[in-house]
């Protein structure tokens, strides 16, 4: 009896050890390392790590992420630097993707997020006093002073950091309507100037700004609440994005098209490595669920391990179609 047990035992484990280097060969991402390319800006962190999880559980060893400025990550996954950058929009960063070569060195995959609207919002009080639907409006310098902050005369905008890419469609825009006269853009880090913003809108001070969905100041600055969109009379865009679309419903035309939101990747990577374009495809993430996670990092979660527990959370709710995606992923290497 003592024989056949020990027999037994010795047949479990060696059973158990062929089930783990089998498990082991089935990931496609072992023994590769992939580098993510990154801003270092927070809310950007959740798609991110939620496409790290994938690969690493695809077997991928995913690397402490490499943080520069837009422009240089573009450079580095087209020079294969890094793998891969995880919060393209399109077509808002299409002229630096044609910059540094394209499709051949690297490629826009799957859907992260879609219907990203962004434009300009100014505060509801003032909008409703003065009847302010327009940008285009501000031409007028008695309208446009309501905005002044720094005593010049001129509106105030509360704009992009520099090398986002919205920073040169306003300055296109100012031009375009005939705005340069009237409204100056302030730039610099957005999380910091958005700051005096909500506090001069608390203070019910006329406030007009740029801002995108999904972030959390949607959540703090309501739309039809405390502040409202603006439309323009007509669509004016640098060349790039000329005949792009920038009607949004509901609102009318924001004078920015409406953009979806990529993994980049390194095409050699991509050409190699096809669990891990599969999985690019697959994911995807509500845009409500993006606004809710920003929220909590606005709330103060805001570490690397605060929003790591966030996409774990994520993964654990979504955890069905997660395994589906995963398995496709693997699948993808034996096609």
């Amino acid at each position: 009896m003592k024989t056949f047990s020990l027999m037994t035992a010795t047949l479990m484990v060696t059973h158990g050890l062929a089930l783990g280097v089998a498990a082991a060969s089935d990931l496609p991402g072992k023994g590769i390392t992939v580098q993510p390319a990154e801003q270092n800006y927070v809310i950007e962190w959740f798609q991110e790590e939620l496409v790290n999880l994938g690969l690493e559980q695809l077997g991928y060893d995913v690397k402490e992420p490499a943080s520069l400025q837009l422009q240089s990550a573009f450079v580095a996954v087209a020079d294969g630097d890094a793998t891969f950058y995880a919060a393209y929009w399109d077509p808002l960063h299409k002229a630096f993707y044609d910059k540094v070569g394209g499709k051949a060195k690297l490629q826009s995959v799957g859907t992260l997020a879609d219907k990203s609207t962004q434009g300009y919002l100014i505060d509801k009080r003032t909008a409703d006093a003065y009847k302010i639907k327009t940008l285009n409006q501000l031409k007028d310098p008695a309208l446009a002073k309501l905005f002044d902050i720094d005593g010049d005369g001129k509106a105030d905008l509360y704009g992009c950091d520099p090398g986002w890419g919205c920073e040169r469609i306003i300055e296109y825009q100012l031009d375009a309507y005939g705005l340069r006269d009237t409204v100056h853009q302030l730039q610099g880090s957005y999380e910091t100037i958005m700051a005096d913003a909500i506090e001069r809108i608390k203070a019910g001070k006329p406030t007009i700004y740029y801002s995108w969905t999904p972030m959390w100041l949607s959540n703090v600055l309501r739309p039809g609440h405390e502040v409202e969109w603006l439309t323009v009379t007509s669509t004016a865009l640098p060349e790039e994005q000329a005949g792009l679309a920038t009607e949004v419903a509901g609102i009318g035309n924001v004078g920015f098209p409406v953009n979806t939101q990529h993994v980049l990747a390194n095409t050699a990577f991509l050409d190699k490595n096809p669990a891990a374009r599969k999985w690019f495809e697959l994911l995807t993430v509500p845009i409500e669920d993006i606004n809710a996670e920003n929220q909590l990092v606005h709330d103060g979660q805001n570490t690397r391990a605060d929003v790591h527990k966030h996409a774990e959370a994520w993964k654990e709710k979504h955890k069905t179609q997660w395994d589906a995606w995963i398995a496709d992923a693997k699948a993808a290497t034996k096609g």
